[in-house]
């Protein structure tokens, strides 16, 4: 029998699972056999220690209030494929969105998941994913405390899609935004630019590269804190995710009214990275990054932020690379080696679709 749309149609196998156990429509909703799921799958994942709530499941999570200003978020994830090297579709959806609330500043404190599964994905391998999912919340000091989840039609999804939302807490010091960005701030990027979108596309197209090329999909939060420390100097933040460092300062170029130069010899791209994009036709400013972030700060703080953020793993290869102007306001221009310069523009569609 055929169903129309997704519904509140749960998993009908219970856990032990083996290699073999898939996700099914269960006509009727939830019932013992999603409680069970439930109890031994996702509780136990995200309970406690693995970065959930010890509450009896409810249908809200119930939060203490802090001081601070509340940054919320949202955002989802369609990753193809769903696993791929240095990562997978949990810890992308965790990473992402804990990084989203460190672009404003915030500490990333509580996030939701939501799984949208397709009739027969292997229930081992959701176990994977939210096992990454507990890993990636842990590392990041974050609780995932509710969720849903919601099975399709086979040929109606594609495996899994997964949605997190986020809340974090803002100092009430901190104002990071793009409306702070200012004439003479320096541009700095915390490390190479192009891992995870290369890293999928292998994947993807089965490429083979001479080193071995890991998505930089990784938490900024705590890189964010240290860069805090800086206070107003801190104009603005933005990670560097689909569309890559392009999109990002045309972006904070429009809303800020600003120009923005960039010195091609300064900017961090690996040689794989490199040798993959020319292989391929693609420009590797609008690769997408996972680990990556964009900041703009006054010169005199920059080569200080610099030093801070190289002693993060994440952001061993932190650099300045270029600077804001007056001239030609909503305009990123990349100046080569040679002292010729060319407009950075926005492309008109994805460069390269479901890397995120």
């Amino acid at each position: 029998m055929s169903n129309p749309s997704p519904r509140e149609f749960q998993w009908t196998c219970p856990v032990p699972l083996d290699q073999h156990t898939t996700v099914q429509l269960a006509h009727g909703g939830g019932g013992r056999l999603m409680r069970n799921l439930i109890e031994r799958l996702f509780l136990p994942a995200f309970a406690a220690d693995g970065g959930g709530s010890v509450e009896a499941p409810h249908d809200s999570a119930v939060l203490p209030v802090t001081s601070g200003r509340v940054a919320f978020t949202t955002d989802s994830f369609v990753v193809h494929p769903w696993s791929f090297p240095g990562g997978d579709i949990g810890k992308l959806a965790v990473y992402g969105t804990v990084n989203d609330l460190a672009m404003a500043g915030a500490r990333p404190m509580w996030l939701s998941a939501a799984f949208i599964l397709e009739e027969g994905f292997p229930l081992k391998s959701l176990q994977r994913v939210v096992e990454s999912m507990r890993q990636a919340a842990q590392a990041a000091g974050v609780r995932i405390v509710t969720g849903d989840t919601k099975v399709v039609d086979r040929g109606k999804g594609d495996g899994i899609f997964i949605n997190t939302a986020g809340i974090g807490i803002v100092p009430d010091q901190l104002d990071v935004a793009p409306r702070r960005v200012s004439p003479g701030d320096a541009v700095v990027v915390s490390g190479d630019l192009g891992r995870h979108g290369i890293a999928i596309l292998s994947v993807r197209e089965g490429l083979e590269f001479a080193m071995n090329l890991e998505s930089d999909c990784a938490p900024l939060a705590d890189l964010v804190a240290d860069l805090a420390e800086f206070g107003p100097a801190l104009h603005c933040l933005r990670d560097l995710t689909r569309g890559g460092l392009a999109a990002a300062l045309n972006e904070i170029a429009a809303d800020a009214q600003v120009g923005i130069d960039l010195d091609e010899a300064s900017i961090p791209i690996s040689e794989t990275v490199a040798g993959a994009c020319e292989l391929l036709g693609l420009d590797p400013l609008y690769v997408a990054n996972e680990g990556r972030l964009v900041a703009f700060m006054p010169p005199e703080a920059a080569e200080q932020a610099v030093a801070t953020m190289r002693r993060h793993a994440v952001a061993a290869n932190a650099a300045i690379i270029g600077r804001v102007t007056e001239q030609n306001p909503g305009i990123v221009q990349l100046r080569s080696p040679i002292g010729g310069a060319r407009i950075v523009d926005l492309l008109s569609g994805e460069q390269m679709p479901r890397i995120c």
